[in-house]
């Protein structure tokens, strides 16, 4: 077992956003998340990134407990809907950036690059600069500046949802590809039926500051709380 939640409860002044969360995750496997804008998704993979504290309960990592372990030494990373690259750095550069910190030599900086350049479809870009990328290729980027430090876990939050529909679908195939060649562990939070169940090796619904994890997409899509069943009548009745 790679992650181990328990318990995490969290309140903002006296209202809760978080109450008493628990799931586990696999080593190279997806969870995904489901749940409406303001359940609590994004709080509660802020905490597994240290970047908010929790009340309550307790974040266990490979068998340990990184509670009190500060955001920059817990090596999760966090990715949301918007790129955030250094716009002053080309594509090649802002994958590399983790490398270069790192003092690695320029004959790994340039292997692994390129590597991930080629993964990510960026070969051709990878003189560009920021402001010359669409958005699916600025979180191209984003995940190959992501990827390059080999994290144990990436948190996805919405990664997808300032993308228009052709791109989006483009970025689940491509994520997905890229997961299984790189071994990722992930946790995909998202308000959209299809992604979600389409991202996820494993499927739960959030609602409320509550996190419900279900067995199997099955048993997901049968419980009417999710508005998976819903969804697939709608469009069959087109």
């Amino acid at each position: 077992m790679l992650l181990n939640i328990q318990h995490i409860s969290k309140q903002f002044s006296t209202e809760p956003v978080l109450e008493n969360i628990c799931l586990t995750l696999n080593e190279n496997h997806t969870l995904s998340i489901l749940g409406k804008s303001g359940c609590g998704k994004s709080t509660l993979l802020k905490i597994i990134a240290g970047v908010v504290l929790q009340d309550e309960g307790d974040i266990i990592l490979k068998g340990t407990n990184i509670n009190t372990l500060p955001a920059n030494l817990r090596h999760i990373v966090y990715m949301s809907q918007e790129p955030l690259l250094f716009p002053h750095l080309n594509v090649f550069e802002n994958i590399a950036f983790g490398l270069r910190i790192k003092k690695e030599k320029k004959v790994v900086v340039d292997t692994k690059v390129n590597q991930l350049l080629a993964s990510l479809g960026l070969q051709s870009h990878h003189k560009k600069m920021p402001h010359q990328l669409s958005g699916g290729q600025k979180q191209r980027v984003n995940f190959g500046r992501s990827l390059i430090i080999n994290p144990p876990l990436l948190l996805l939050d919405e990664p997808f949802g300032n993308l228009d529909t052709q791109t989006r679908a483009e970025m689940q195939r491509l994520f997905k590809q890229v997961a299984a060649e790189f071994n990722i562990a992930s946790i995909f939070v998202t308000h959209d039926i299809k992604e979600a169940l389409l991202m996820g090796d494993g499927i739960g619904y959030m609602n409320a500051g509550k996190l419900k994890i279900y067995d199997s997409k099955k048993s997901f899509i049968s419980d009417s709380i999710t508005g998976a069943q819903q969804e697939i009548t709608f469009w069959q009745n087109l």
